[in-house]
């Protein structure tokens, strides 16, 4: 495969510092298990589709994992930010931004609002509109 993704020895060296010390048997290769956490972060797929050029998938999740849960990730990226200094930009992903809870009942209110509006229009266009709440309903449940 062609856009499989491997860390630099330069790269590397940076995020080298932030890795937890091992205690009795060795870790597998350290870059290869990254680049391949990388690559199923960047690719969005299992982690049983990860290459295998990566090595066992299994290895690759429970590295993940592990290090997520002590922490590890976050330093390496609080200790990559503190070094690239100030940004010029700042970024808002609105995706996970959370809604209040009565938020979803908005949408009924105002379709009840709106059907007496509906009920005044020509028998197509109100047929048109039914199907559209029957498609609604359907997709509720």
């Amino acid at each position: 495969m062609s856009d499989l993704i491997w860390l630099t020895e330069a790269q590397m060296r940076k995020i080298k510092p932030y890795f937890p010390l091992s205690h009795g048997i060795p870790r597998v290769d350290d870059r290869r298990v990254i680049s391949g956490i990388i690559f199923v972060i960047r690719d969005g797929c299992r982690w049983r589709d990860a290459p295998a050029e990566y090595g066992p998938h299994k290895t690759i999740y429970n590295r993940f994992i592990r290090w997520s849960a002590m922490g590890v990730f976050n330093k390496i990226f609080a200790g990559l930010a503190a070094k690239g200094g100030k940004p010029d930009q700042l970024m808002i992903d609105a995706t996970h931004l959370k809604a209040h809870r009565t938020a979803a009942s908005l949408l009924k209110k105002r379709l009840a609002a709106m059907i007496p509006h509906i009920i005044s229009l020509r028998p197509q266009t109100y047929r048109a509109h039914q199907r559209w709440f029957e498609l609604q309903a359907a997709r509720r449940m």
